[in-house]
């Protein structure tokens, strides 16, 4: 067994080409960050703020304002591995449904784990809304219903919610789970829900996209946060979170005692609310398809 033939670059590709297949909140997320990258290292996004308007005159002069630096700091903190036996790395990477295989079930579990992890930033929405339940009470909301407990209802609030808050209207976005989506195809909201790769109305195919209301563009996720009660549904615009993310290294070693290989790899990555104006949530219940 010879494991110098072994070629970082191929299964990093695979890793990476099987991850963006299933990672679904990395669509909502702010990735222009990404570079090399540490663990540990802390990026500042820089951000402006406020620049006041004053009334001229022309006898009054003009006030000069300091800018305030509004940036924050997104820290490369979370780092996830996975380590798999293999009979011969040499032979394994030669075997495109092999490589394949073992790449497509790592990258799931780790995209998966990144996901959860997204998801769980609802606690720091600051987008001000009512009528969509909260943390103490959720909101039991039904398909059918006409009213603000109505699928369409929802829908409509975050519209509703998102213009008053000036949240952009490029790139707005909600994520939710199975049941929401049941209940969007239950309304004839959206034609299929089977959370396989479409195509967006920007021509990009993604995972989990199942259509587009109000200019908000919807995808569905397990990883959506919740107790099992409670669904903490996420919406905003592409800019109230940033991401990075990197496969900080993979490699092939001999077990040691064992008559096999074995593979194993490192990512890394961190996610922050940069913008919670930009961003909300609605904690909801599923009550039933009528009321």
């Amino acid at each position: 067994m010879a494991l110098e033939l072994f070629k970082p670059t191929l299964w990093s590709r695979q890793f990476i080409a099987n991850m963006d297949r299933v990672h679904v909140f990395k669509n909502i997320v702010d990735t222009k960050y990404q570079g090399e990258l540490s663990f540990g290292q802390a990026l500042k996004i820089n951000e402006i703020g406020d620049i006041d308007v004053s009334d001229y005159s022309a006898t009054g002069g003009v006030t000069w304002q300091d800018i305030d630096d509004a940036g924050r700091t997104l820290v490369v903190d979370q780092k996830k591995y996975f380590a798999f036996a293999v009979d011969d790395v040499d032979k394994a990477q030669m075997n495109v449904d092999v490589m394949n295989g073992a790449m497509a079930k790592s990258s799931h579990t780790v995209s998966n784990t990144i996901d959860a992890y997204i998801a769980g930033k609802y606690t720091e929405a600051g987008l001000s809304v009512s009528n969509m339940g909260t943390s103490g009470t959720d909101l039991d909301i039904y398909a059918a219903s006409g009213g603000h407990d109505g699928v369409l209802g929802v829908i409509s609030n975050m519209n509703l919610y998102m213009n008053r808050g000036d949240v952009p209207a490029d790139g707005r976005w909600a994520v939710v789970d199975p049941n929401f989506a049941a209940y969007m195809k239950y309304a004839s909201l959206v034609d299929n829900i089977d959370g396989g790769i479409k195509q967006m109305p920007d021509g990009r195919f993604v995972p989990g996209y199942i259509g587009s209301i109000y200019g908000i563009n919807f995808f569905m996720s397990n990883n959506v946060s919740n107790d099992g009660t409670t669904y903490r549904i996420m919406f905003g615009s592409s800019d109230a979170l940033a991401y990075v993310g990197q496969l900080s290294k993979i490699e092939a070693v001999r077990r040691e005692d064992y008559f096999s290989d074995g593979m194993r790899g490192l990512y890394i990555y961190g996610a922050k609310v940069v913008r919670p104006d930009h961003l909300g949530v609605a904690y909801l219940a599923y009550a039933g398809y009528s009321s």
